[in-house]
């Protein structure tokens, strides 16, 4: 794939100039490895789909705590189930964390 067009609220745009593997790091240590990633310069933001995460061997569940939603990201070892990322949400719906890229072939795009 290369030089792709998406279509956004504002028109059709060309933002996907390639794709490739990612390996991305969550801020507590948590790596994700996306073998189909899309690359954009114009990227200012990523988003990362329950597919990836769950591609991944992870599983995810929403909690509310004090009316502020998160997002865990946990797994299970030996029956127990651990909470590996808690991701807070914006008003939007969207989780949001700040992330590491440990390798890339491309830079992902996060779907």
């Amino acid at each position: 794939m290369s030089n792709a067009h998406v279509n956004t609220i504002s028109g059709s745009s060309k933002l996907i100039e390639g794709s490739g593997r990612a390996i991305i790091l969550l801020p507590k240590g948590t790596k994700f490895i996306i073998d189909d990633a899309l690359y954009s310069t114009k990227s200012q933001r990523n988003l990362l789909s329950f597919k990836d995460i769950c591609l991944n061997g992870y599983y995810i569940e929403t909690m509310n705590e004090k009316n502020v939603e998160y997002l865990y990201i946990t797994n299970v070892e030996c029956g127990k189930k651990y909470i590996l990322e808690r991701l807070p949400a914006f008003s939007s719906g969207l989780y949001y964390a700040h992330i590491k890229v440990c390798r890339t072939t491309y830079v992902y795009y996060l779907a």
